[in-house]
């Protein structure tokens, strides 16, 4: 270690920093919501309906939800640096394995690989945000992981369906497998856990940088002793599945059998859905930070979003020009869940804080985890016999049935806000 300086980091080594960290991000959402464009190839090539396309999705929940826990506790005893190079590397790892697969067992592989290793990016660059960036800066720099996040949800958009198109999926999927692995090895030299690594001061709130001295499972009893941490765990899993459900996985084929869309029209409006969910995610972490609220932003965009899927899912033939205003005006509400983690943050003491994150992180993804495979479930079940290509297609009430999963949970958040206990952007002592 340098010599400690007096001033903290210059702004662009903590950014370069954060955005190592947060190129994993951009890879994990890449591959969460890639199947939605290629739904009917992967549908061809394992011989698989609607519940089998959503499970093999779920598969990257599955072990991204397990890994969130354990990941927010080694963060704060390991620090992020490890973690995040390890993940990249088995990242890639299940990436070529995904690309090459012979099977839906190898390809589910794949996919619960690529979830369990990703699953560390987010809680790692909070982590990394903790140490690098004053505190008032830190909704910012989570709105701004969720803007890096989409990017890649944009590139697995139209830009991975018209590759699909040219030379297929599995040399795409490769390919950026090999991009993951470049990663690891770019994370590995470059990140440091913290500013005095490199001489600076650093904005940890403790002399020990935020490390827990405790029990794990001291921990845990700990963290749960704040109400928040319990609804915080269980909101955003209903703002999430609704978004990821929907332009991760089933809103492709549900824009291109109810409203005639090319698969690549359907790939561009769900790839601007997740732009706006970049967008709104900085924009309303930043107000946030501003006005020293939480609460109240957090129940107006839960409103807008019961009242906007609620005409989608309930209203058949919509005009375009409203389907597409509600849907983007759905990505920008939806970015408000991006208040969960200063939310947990304040809610709970410093050295809590990646364990926090890690566990609200699971709640936000048990959501599209659940609703990928439910909703597949129901359009199966309610499927009228119509084949196409050699692929199931499905009507609007189908649709509808399983959609309405969905907005049972967004309602179940909605109220749930309500509980919650403002911090006022204030640290927990």
């Amino acid at each position: 270690m340098s010599k400690l300086k007096t001033n903290y980091p210059p702004a662009r080594l903590s950014w370069f920093m954060w955005s190592l960290g947060a190129a994993l991000y951009l890879i994990g959402f890449y591959h969460r919501v890639a199947p939605a464009v290629m739904t009917t190839e992967l549908m061809q090539d394992f011989a698989i309906g609607a519940a089998g396309l959503g499970n093999l999705s779920a598969f990257y929940y599955y072990s991204y939800v397990a890994m969130q826990a354990p990941t927010g506790i080694l963060a704060d005893r390991l620090g992020p640096r490890r973690l995040l190079a390890v993940g990249a590397l088995v990242a890639g790892l299940g990436g070529l394995i995904f690309g090459l697969a012979p099977t839906m067992f190898w390809a589910c592989i794949g996919r619960l690989l690529i979830g369990g290793s990703v699953a560390v990016a987010f809680v790692g660059i909070l982590k990394l945000a903790g140490h690098w960036f004053a505190p008032r800066q830190f909704a910012l720099a989570t709105g701004m992981a969720l803007f890096c996040g989409v990017i890649g949800a944009v590139f697995a958009g139209v830009p991975l369906r018209l590759l699909v198109n040219l030379v297929g999926w599995r040399p795409i999927m490769l390919v950026a497998a090999l991009i993951t692995l470049g990663v690891a090895l770019a994370i590995w030299f470059f990140v440091r856990d913290d500013p005095r690594e490199k001489g600076y001061l650093s904005y940890a709130l403790s002399v020990s940088g935020g490390v827990s001295k405790s029990s794990v499972w001291h921990d845990i009893k700990e963290i749960f002793r704040y109400r928040n941490t319990w609804l915080l765990s269980f909101i955003p899993g209903g703002v999430v599945g609704c978004i990821l459900t929907f332009s991760g996985l089933w809103g492709v084929p549900f824009l291109v059998t109810q409203y005639n869309f090319t698969a690549a029209q359907a790939a561009a409006l769900n790839s601007a859905i997740l732009v706006a969910w970049a967008l709104g995610g900085p924009l309303v972490g930043g107000f946030s930070d501003r006005i020293g609220l939480r609460k109240p932003l957090y129940i107006v965009g839960n409103i807008i979003l019961v009242g906007a899927w609620s005409v989608i899912i309930f209203v058949p033939g919509l005009p375009l020009f409203l389907l597409v205003g509600l849907l983007l005006l759905i990505g920008l509400a939806s970015g408000g869940m991006i208040i969960s983690f200063a939310f947990v943050k304040e809610s709970v003491p410093v050295h809590l804080g990646g364990t926090a994150s890690g566990i609200i992180n699971m709640g936000v993804m048990s959501g599209p985890m659940i609703l990928q495979p439910a909703v597949g479930l129901i359009l199966d079940l309610n499927w009228q016999g119509k084949i196409i290509d050699g692929v199931k297609v499905y009507d609007f009430a189908a649709f509808r049935l399983g959609f309405s999963l969905m907005l049972a949970w967004l309602i179940v958040s909605a109220v749930l806000i309500l509980l919650t206990k403002e911090t006022y952007c204030k640290q927990t002592p």
